[in-house]
């Protein structure tokens, strides 16, 4: 959905359609292409992200606000912790954008990987890394900061409780899903280098967020921006619900046994 120029037969007008004619003409299982590589990129990504995010929250928070909770402090440290983040996930997200492009001639992770770095490089893989920061630091700023707001009004005790880590998780990424749309389009041209895109009057491969911003705007004028918001932001809720949830559940449940260990000694 967010192609700029896509083929006739995979143009879409809402998420249901593009679903349903997806599993139609291209097979049931054609969803979940670039998975593997998704879970294998998210592991080491997101241990490095919420370690990262929790070290500097408490650091900070106790700089800024000693023996409270800091808005600035949970987005600054939201901040640090997607450099790290991006850094492991960026490769795995070129392959999997490349591989659920319409028609893409890419069936295994291997075949992929190996043919982005033999025609283009291993700068390939990272091509889109400052877009994609640019992209994610405020999408993790504001997704940290509505997350801890959100946790002060639902759970001001802060014990765990699974149902507010849900709903906060879940609220706070539709928030910064729709918010930071438009960087997130320009991030897929960038992974992509869509064909189609790059034929209309512009040469060569697309490199940084301006030149992106700038085809972006050539091929598609304003609205080209948000393209799939709805989508991206139906992709955000459960998968940051999720991803708060159980975070939270193994924080909870690793704390708890260290805690009877210590009394045990």
């Amino acid at each position: 959905m967010q192609s700029l120029q896509p083929d006739p037969a995979a143009r879409y007008r809402n998420v249901l359609e593009a679903l349903w004619r997806i599993i139609r003409t291209e097979g049931l299982w054609r969803p979940m292409r670039g998975l593997n590589v998704t879970a294998t990129g998210a592991g080491p990504a997101h241990a490095l992200y919420f370690a990262c995010y929790e070290k500097l929250k408490k650091t900070l928070s106790d700089v800024i606000h000693p023996g409270g909770n800091s808005h600035i402090a949970n987005g600054a440290a939201g901040c640090v912790a997607t450099l790290l983040h991006d850094a492991a996930m960026n490769p795995a997200e070129v392959v999997k954008q490349r591989m659920q492009m319409y028609n893409s001639p890419y069936h295994r992770v291997t075949d992929c990987v190996r043919a982005v770095w033999q025609n283009e490089g291993a700068g390939a893989f990272y091509r889109s890394y400052t877009t994609q920061l640019t992209m994610n630091v405020p999408f993790q700023a504001i997704h940290f900061m509505t997350y801890e707001f959100l946790q002060e009004h639902f759970n001001p005790q802060r014990r765990y409780n699974p149902s507010s880590h849900v709903l906060s998780g879940a609220c706070a990424g539709a928030v910064a899903a729709a918010a930071t749309t438009p960087l997130d389009v320009c991030k897929t041209l960038l992974n992509t280098q869509e064909s189609l895109a790059l034929n209309s009057n512009i040469t060569g491969h697309i490199t940084g967020m301006a030149s992106a911003f700038r085809t972006v705007y050539q091929v598609g004028g304003v609205t080209a921006y948000f393209r799939g918001v709805q989508a991206r932001v139906i992709y955000q809720i459960p998968s940051t619900a999720i991803a708060w949830s159980v975070y939270e559940f193994f924080k909870y449940l690793i704390t708890k046994r260290q805690e009877e260990w210590r009394a045990a000694k």
